[in-house]
């Protein structure tokens, strides 16, 4: 359900970043950057379609939230702290969070074959020879397709339908654990695991089978368990009861003006389940910039591409960025939510940016949003003596 974070480098569009910066950096920096911040919310939702946003932003230790705009056409009110959002695919940077845990705890290893963690035979889940192994699905390398059933993806190819919600609401009605393992029997591997990147979130689905079997429990405990001891997120779900559900924000699909209903239950849901508040998103941010050693161990390259682009424990790794350096990001865009989180160790600074409108154009609006972000900062930090061409 996500669309994968780009290779950017765009030559021009960096320059023109990086002139900003210098031209901004010749000012004195009167103005309060959670100012700034609003400044960039206010400008974001004056794109067509999109009626609000929050974004959370963690600089040097400081924390900013800004939310902008109403939640309902026609109806006044903003989203506030309280509101829970579908952070969709973002879900796998969790997961991934978790697995670098229990790689660390010696619960698994990278190269471990799935199959291990399986009841029944798989005899389809290598190519070859050659297993799926725990580090290809963290890296989307397993060969496995988005998602199960297959039916979703062929829903998915046309995302902006207007049918596309209550078409994955149907398939997803009834489909549990049991039937995502019969699918899982059915698949073919056409080629290596580990050689080319498929973005899969049945391999996050997979991954969070894993952790239940390691560690005895089941995900959601799992994860509510150690980022609420690590982290201090206390307030993540994946399962709402009824006061949470009605907390969650009002979304929107593509074009469509009716407010669309939230993202199906999947059957471990670690893939594009988690709802979570700005708040909790900024305390996300701070555990993130903080690089301890499970972050640490989550950042660590498991596959590189090229030389602009690696991944991690399901964190897209971006290089060259002159502007940025080396950052951790991640999309995701489920029917009436689309997100971005970056982890700019260059600047000490995480963002994170939500809407609740979800549509073609919706992640381009945020890419610019959050390049505006980074050339205030880079402003900031060239006024305080920092070479922002590092």
């Amino acid at each position: 359900m996500n669309v994968r974070t780009r290779r950017w480098l765009r030559c021009l569009v960096v320059s023109a970043a990086l002139l900003a910066a210098g031209c901004a950096s010749e000012k004195a920096a009167t103005k309060d950057l959670g100012a700034e911040i609003d400044e960039v919310a206010a400008t974001l939702i004056q794109q067509p379609l999109l009626h609000s946003t929050s974004i959370g932003v963690v600089y040097r230790g400081e924390e900013y939230i800004c939310h902008r705009g109403d939640m309902e056409t026609g109806k006044p009110g903003p989203p506030t702290d309280a509101t829970l959002y579908e952070i969709g695919s973002l879900s796998k940077t969790l997961a991934g969070t978790l697995m670098a845990n229990a790689v660390l705890e010696h619960k698994v290893s990278l190269d471990d074959d799935v199959r291990q963690y399986l009841q029944g035979d798989y005899p389809n889940l290598q190519y070859k020879g050659e297993p799926i192994r725990i580090r290809h699905l963290l890296s989307h390398t397993s060969g496995l397709p988005n998602m199960l059933p297959e039916r979703a993806n062929t829903v998915l190819e046309d995302f902006t339908d207007h049918r596309t919600p209550s078409e994955l609401n149907t398939l997803y009605a009834h489909y549990g654990k049991a039937d995502f393992f019969k699918d899982l029997h059915a698949v073919e591997i056409d080629q290596a695991p580990g050689k080319d990147y498929a973005y899969s979130s049945a391999g996050t689905e997979l991954t969070a089978h894993i952790l239940e079997t390691v560690y005895n429990s089941d995900y959601e405990s799992l994860l509510r368990g150690f980022l609420g001891d690590s982290a201090a997120m206390t307030g993540l779900s994946i399962r709402l009861s009824d006061s949470e559900a009605s907390r969650l924000a009002v979304g929107y699909h593509s074009d469509n003006p009716i407010p669309t209903t939230p993202m199906p239950q999947l059957p471990w849901g670690a893939s594009g389940n988690v709802k979570a508040t700005v708040p909790e998103m900024v305390k996300y941010l701070r555990f993130q910039l903080a690089n301890g050693p499970v972050v640490k161990e989550s950042h660590r390259p498991l596959l590189t591409f090229d030389s602009e682009f690696s991944i991690g424990y399901f964190w897209n790794i971006v290089s060259g960025d002159r502007l940025k350096g080396v950052y951790h990001a991640h999309h995701s865009g489920v029917p009436r939510s689309q997100c971005y989180i970056y982890i700019v160790p260059k600047y000490d600074l995480g963002i994170f940016i939500i809407t609740n409108q979800s549509g073609d154009q919706t992640a381009r609006a945020m890419e610019a949003a959050i390049d505006t972000l980074v050339e205030k900062i880079a402003a900031r930090e060239a006024l305080a003596g920092n070479d922002v061409s590092r």
